[in-house]
C-alpha cells in the first residue's frame, strides 16, 4: 500500500500575520488596495462637496471684511491702512489666545478661559482626543507639560472607557433582556425578538446620549436644534472642530457646567464604544457562520462529485474495451537433446541440474512467456504456471528454457516435494520418501 502524502508542517508565524487571532491571516494586498482606493474616493468626494458648499461663503465673508475695512478708513482718515492691518492681526492673535472681544479692561467681568472648571474641561478634551481648539496653550512650559500629560492620560482614559462601556452595555442589555422575555411570552419569533432588542438598544442610547443633550444645549447655550445636534455628533465622534463649545460663552458663569459636560462625554463615548463592540461581535459571529456554511456546502459538493464520479465509472467501466497489450514475439524453444523415451527426466533431477539462483537484484528482468501462456498478475501464479509447463515439457522430452539470473522463487509459492527415482526403476510404494 502507498502511504498518503502528509501535509508539510506550518512555518513559524511571521510578523504582522495576526498571531493569536483565529484566522491568522493578514488582509490580502488586493483587498487592501481596493479599500485604500475606496477611502481616497470617499475623501475626494467629500472635498468636492465641502468646497462647493463652503468656498462661496468664505469669499462672501472676505468681501464683507474688505467693505468694512474701507468704510472704517473713510470714516477715520487719520488711521492709515497699515496701522489698521496691524491692529486686526493683533486682535486675531488675542482671540486665538482665549481673549473675549465682549469684555475689556474697564468691565467688571470675572470670566476667564482658564478658571478651574474651564481648565478641567480642557484637560478632559486632551485625554479624550477631542481637542476643540477654542483654547490653546501659549506658553512653552504649558506645551511641554501637555506632551507628557497626553502620553499618560490617553491610555488611562482608554482603560476607563472600556470598563465603563462594558458596564453600561451590560446594564442596557440586562434591561432589554426583560423586554425580550416579555416578547417571548407573547410567542414572538426569536429572530424578530433579536432584531427588536438591537433596535431598542440603539434607540435607548440615542435617546439618553444624543437627543436629551441636544435639548439641554438648546436651552442653556441658546443654540438652534441643528447647531446643538451638530455639536453633539462632532463631540461624540471626537472630531471637535471648536466652532461650538459648551460653556465657552462669557454668559455662562457656573463653574460646574463644563465638568458635567465632560461626564456626559465620558458616558456618550462609552455608549458608542459599546455599540461598536456589539457590531464587531455580530460581524464575527456572522463571519463564523458563513465560514461554517461554506464549509458544509463544500463538503456536500465534494461528496456529490465523488458519488457521481463513482456511478459514471461503474457504468462506463465494464463496457470500455481493455487496452491492448503489446504482444511479444514468442521465443523458439531451444533444441532438445536426444534422450531415450523410456527414461524421462524427473522434476527433481531437472532442479539438480540447474545452478542455484543468486539473490534477487533491485530490478529483475521479466521472464519470457511460453506461446501457450497468458499474462497473469501475481508472481505465485506465474511460478505455478512455469512449474506445470516444466512437467509438460519434460514428459514431451524437451527441457524448459533456463530462467534468467536474478529471479528467485517467492516464499509463499507452493513447492512440490521432490521424489527421487532410480535410473529407470521406480521405488516401492511402501518405502517412505
Amino acid at each position: 500500500m502507498t502511504a498518503a502524502p502528509q501535509e508539510p508542517p506550518a512555518g513559524p508565524p511571521q510578523a504582522g500575520s495576526g498571531v493569536g487571532r483565529a484566522p491568522g491571516r493578514a488582509m490580502r494586498s488586493t483587498t487592501l488596495l481596493a479599500l485604500l482606493a475606496l477611502v481616497l474616493l470617499y475623501l475626494v468626494s467629500g472635498a468636492l462637496v465641502f468646497q462647493a458648499l463652503e468656498q462661496p461663503h468664505e469669499q462672501q465673508a472676505q468681501r464683507e471684511l474688505g467693505e468694512v475695512r474701507e468704510k472704517f478708513l473713510r470714516a477715520h482718515p487719520c488711521v492709515s491702512d497699515q496701522d489698521l492691518g496691524l491692529f486686526i492681526k493683533e486682535v486675531a492673535d488675542a482671540l486665538g489666545g482665549g481673549a473675549n472681544p465682549d469684555t475689556n479692561s474697564t468691565s467688571n467681568s470675572n470670566h476667564s478661559a482658564w478658571d478651574l472648571g474651564s481648565a478641567f474641561f480642557f484637560s478632559g478634551t486632551i485625554i479624550t482626543t477631542i481637542g476643540y481648539g477654542n483654547a490653546a496653550l501659549r506658553t512653552d512650559a504649558g506645551r511641554l507639560f501637555c506632551i507628557f500629560y497626553a502620553l499618560v492620560g490617553i491610555p488611562l482614559f482608554g482603560i476607563l472607557l472600556a470598563g465603563v462601556g462594558d458596564r453600561l452595555g451590560s446594564s442596557l442589555r440586562r434591561g432589554i433582556g426583560h423586554i425580550e422575555a416579555i416578547f417571548l411570552k407573547w410567542h414572538v419569533p426569536p429572530g424578530l425578538v433579536r432584531i427588536l432588542s438591537a433596535v431598542l438598544f440603539l434607540l435607548i442610547g440615542c435617546l439618553l446620549f444624543v437627543l436629551t443633550p441636544t435639548f439641554v444645549f438648546c436651552y442653556v447655550e441658546g443654540w438652534s436644534k441643528l447647531e446643538a445636534i451638530y455639536f453633539v455628533v462632532v463631540t461624540l465622534t471626537t472630531v471637535g472642530f471648536g466652532d461650538y463649545v459648551a460653556g465657552a460663552s462669557p454668559n455662562q458663569n457656573s463653574a460646574a457646567y463644563q465638568p458635567l459636560v465632560w461626564f456626559w462625554i465620558l458616558l456618550g463615548l462609552a455608549y458608542f464604544a459599546s455599540v461598536l463592540t456589539t457590531i464587531g461581535n455580530w460581524l464575527r459571529v456572522v463571519s463564523r457562520r458563513t465560514r461554517a456554511e461554506m464549509g458544509g456546502l463544500t463538503a456536500q459538493a465534494a461528496s456529490w462529485t465523488g458519488t457521481v464520479t463513482a456511478r459514471v465509472t461503474q457504468r462506463v467501466g465494464p463496457t470500455a474495451p481493455p487496452q491492448p497489450e503489446k504482444e511479444r514475439p514468442p521465443l523458439p524453444p531451444p533444441p532438445c537433446p536426444a534422450q531415450p523415451a523410456s527414461r524421462p527426466l524427473s522434476p527433481a533431477a531437472l532442479e539438480k541440474t540447474q545452478p542455484p539462483s543468486p539473490p534477487s537484484s533491485p530490478t529483475p528482468p521479466t521472464p519470457p512467456t511460453p506461446p501457450t501462456a497468458s499474462a497473469l498478475d501475481y508472481p505465485s501464479e506465474n511460478l505455478a504456471f512455469i512449474d506445470e509447463s516444466s512437467d509438460t515439457q519434460s514428459e514431451r522430452g524437451c527441457a524448459l528454457p533456463r530462467a534468467p539470473r536474478g529471479r528467485r522463487r517467492p516464499l509463499n509459492a507452493p513447492r512440490k516435494p521432490a521424489r527421487p527415482r532410480g535410473l529407470g526403476r521406480p521405488r516401492d510404494k511402501g518405502v517412505p520418501v
